[in-house]
């Protein structure tokens, strides 16, 4: 993974430095909260309904134990003992104290980590696939270019004060893992018929209140380019994007808007002119920047056989595991969604077991999922049995990837000050309710998204089944939509029609799944039966 140079540390140091006094003035009165607001947000801090939340930025979601230990140390000092990780790779704070920010800053700062651009209208932290520089089926690691991006993004002077937020992701397979069309841009790292490395370009997705699927707006930018190109996009953006209407500012209305055909013939344009203007880093800064993302010392020869005896690991192997490039090994996926948990949380302790596997089993390599679950990218076969008795004696071990129980979930009205109804309740009762019932393994494949509000910070829109929680004449009502998807078939989820209560959505969500078991054809996942027989059978049951 990439560490620091003099001039990363300098950097985030100075920024430390810089939001001490910041804070200093504010405390003292010197600031209003309005004067500070956008200070602080500019360092991931957020004032939410009971307290500070601090946002920390995992780059493209890879961190090693000792930056693992170090947020887990955190949580103990700072919080109250947990955090919570996020669909954007990175983990948040709900328990802060405005006294103890810029000393959670600095102890970041000592593990090469920071809470800079998580929030503010500026390039956000760039994402990735969570399995990057492991999986059998990606062309290359994407990590390099992803940080590449991120040096470049970095408090760029342009782009620090955009119409809105603005989010980047990078991938290198087909497979997608990390919603790559649902992003402001999203960028796949890939070859042409001469097998030249490049990227293509999609612009212009999102969710929100006003979702969209990025159209290709280039098919191949050649890699010593990508920076160049990336510019264009935003200078035609930063131009033209709404700055009058926030609901209006996001790249995916401008794209809209002007017209894929437009939009396209601008960057274009302005791509050409900056091709003279020395825009893209040396070839050579890519070079040493890959350096850092060369593959572990893997051992040869290992065998792919395992004892599944266990019938408890034999389903956590099934179900948790993804395969890896390397014979003998895998990427083993740390569910936190236990039954009747809150997804993506994690207490100190379990953080500090987390760090101690990925040293002892995974090259000190681990990964924050899109999914709000923590991966171990390289594990031989032959340790996975010893980690997954550690993770279950912990309750980490739950067998439940991309089932239902593997559902994300938005921290919702508990803590947002933004939303409109929770979303915690609503995901532990239908955790409780499939672990009861017993058909989470029957159901298969089936991706539930939570969100507390149109914001869709748990991605409702791109769920198999999305739940949106909404305040109808001051009482929490949820819609409830099938049909989504975040993956390489991307498609946005159709609402079913009234909304329903807390109970009455849990419920609604299991006579959704009888339909499902009832229709299905050989092979189909709910979003295939979905698709097949469409809307109509569901709304039956729904709503007789």
């Amino acid at each position: 993974m990439y560490q620091y140079d003099q001039y990363d540390q300098a950097m985030v140091d100075a920024r430390v430095a810089e939001f001490r006094d910041q804070c200093r003035r504010r405390l003292e009165g010197h600031l209003t909260e309005d004067q500070f607001k956008p200070l602080r947000l500019m360092n991931g801090l957020y004032l939410q309904l009971h307290a500070y939340m601090l946002r920390v930025a995992v780059p493209y979601g890879t961190l090693n134990s000792r930056q693992m230990h170090m947020l887990a140390d955190i949580a103990d000092k700072y919080d109250r003992g947990y955090g919570h990780f996020t669909t954007r790779q990175n983990i948040q704070y709900n328990w802060i104290k405005l006294e103890d920010a810029a000393d959670i800053l600095a102890d970041l700062s000592k593990v090469e980590m920071h809470a800079i651009q998580t929030s503010g209208n500026c390039i956000r932290n760039i994402s990735s696939d969570h399995f990057s520089g492991a999986a059998a089926d990606e062309v290359i690691d994407p990590r390099p270019y992803a940080e590449l991006m991120r040096q470049w993004s970095s408090f760029h002077p342009e782009f620090s004060y955009l119409p809105r937020k603005f989010k980047f992701c990078v991938i290198a397979s087909e497979k997608d893992r990390a919603a790559m069309r649902l992003h402001d841009i999203g960028i796949r790292i890939l070859k042409n018929e001469k097998g030249e490395v490049g990227a293509r370009f999609h612009v212009g997705g999102g969710m929100g209140r006003t979702p969209m699927i990025s159209p290709v707006i280039r098919d191949f930018v050649p890699v010593d380019q990508l920076i160049t190109y990336a510019e264009a996009c935003l200078r035609v953006y930063n131009r033209y994007g709404r700055r009058d209407n926030k609901y209006k500012a996001r790249i995916k209305i401008l794209v809209h808007e002007l017209g894929k055909e437009e939009y396209t013939r601008q960057v274009e344009e302005e791509f050409q002119h900056l091709l003279d203007q020395g825009v893209e880093p040396p070839y050579a800064e890519l070079e040493r920047i890959k350096a850092y993302f060369a593959d572990p010392a893997f051992e040869e020869g290992l065998s792919d056989d395992l004892d599944l005896s266990d019938p408890d690991f034999a389903l956590w192997v099934k179900t948790n595991t993804n395969p890896h490039k390397q014979a003998g090994y895998v990427s083993a996926v740390i569910s936190l969604k236990p039954v009747g948990g809150i997804p993506g949380d994690a207490t100190a302790e379990q953080m500090h077991l987390i760090a101690d596997l990925a040293k002892d089993y995974s090259f000190d390599e681990l990964r924050v999922m899109h999914t709000q679950n923590i991966g171990l990218p390289h594990v031989k076969k032959a340790d996975l049995y010893a980690i997954w008795q550690k993770l279950d004696a912990a309750g980490l071990g739950t067998a439940n990837l991309d089932q239902i129980g593997d559902m994300i979930a938005c921290p919702g009205l508990d803590y947002c000050s933004l939303a409109n109804a929770r979303s915690i309740p609503v995901a532990q009762k239908i955790s409780q309710r499939f672990d009861k019932n017993g058909k989470s393994a029957a159901l298969g494949e089936l991706k539930l998204k939570i969100s507390g509000c149109i914001n869709a910070c748990g991605h409702h829109h791109a769920g198999h089944i999305g739940i949106l929680g909404v305040d109808r004449k001051g009482k929490e009502n949820y819609q409830l939509s099938f049909g989504g998807s975040e993956g390489e078939d991307t498609s946005l989820a159709k609402i079913t029609g009234p909304g329903f209560d807390e109970d009455g959505v849990v419920d609604a969500v299991d006579k959704a799944t009888d339909v499902y078991l009832r229709e299905r054809q050989d092979g189909e996942r709910f979003l295939d039966t979905y698709r097949r027989i469409g809307m109509a059978p569901f709304k039956e049951a729904l709503y007789d």
